[in-house]
């Protein structure tokens, strides 16, 4: 049960969660490292027809106002609800990719290829990730027009975990990588397959 009070929602766990719009206005940290060229809907419309899905909504909103680069560290992990081979309690999301063509810079353009190199079964959008780990918009079950939700793929394991039912949801619920306890953060729990243990 989600309740809205005030605008800020309240998750079963009473974990406060930040709007969208909240969210988006303190999304982008510094600097120009990843950034491509601003976002023109000449750009959207290319990049859809070359990876074969629509684009979210709420995902080119936030490109429209950076696109791409460095997430800011208040919204730089998402918690996770059970262990992955990063964490026992989130994943990273330090990093955006944008649309575009720019010069020694990863994009959402090179799905298509990260896809093929990694191994992995499409239709995805790849959104951040070093190829071991990736968060990506997964359409393989609402299909190419869809709401994708976004998934933590980790290559290497062969494993899943879908982080939110839709981007604007996995944006709301983003929060500090730093908030979580670094003891307990980079340990999985006994019983955990030795192959996830860090």
């Amino acid at each position: 049960m989600i309740l809205l009070l005030r605008g800020v929602r309240l998750s079963r766990r009473l974990r406060v969660m930040p709007l969208f719009e909240e969210v988006i206005a303190t999304f982008w940290d510094d600097g120009d490292h990843g950034v491509q060229k601003r976002l023109t809907d000449e750009m959207v419309q290319e990049a859809e027809r070359a990876l074969g899905v629509t684009l979210p909504a709420a995902l080119l909103d936030l490109l429209r106002m950076q696109n791409g680069g460095i997430v800011a560290a208040a919204h730089d992990a998402f918690p996770t609800s059970r262990p992955t081979s990063w964490s026992q309690d989130h994943v990273p999301f330090d990093f955006l990719m944008g649309i575009g063509r720019r010069d020694g810079t990863t994009s959402l353009l090179d799905t298509p290829y990260l896809v093929e190199e990694w191994g992995m079964r499409g239709p995805l959008v790849l959104l951040s990730g070093d190829g071991h780990c990736w968060i990506g918009l997964d359409y393989r079950g609402c299909g190419p027009k869809g709401e994708p939700p976004v998934t933590w793929f980790e290559n290497d394991l062969g494993a899943e975990l879908v982080l939110a039912g839709d981007f604007r949801s996995f944006v709301e619920g983003l929060t500090s990588g730093s908030s979580f306890d670094s003891s307990a953060g980079d340990s999985v729990p006994d019983g955990t397959p030795a192959s996830l243990r860090t």
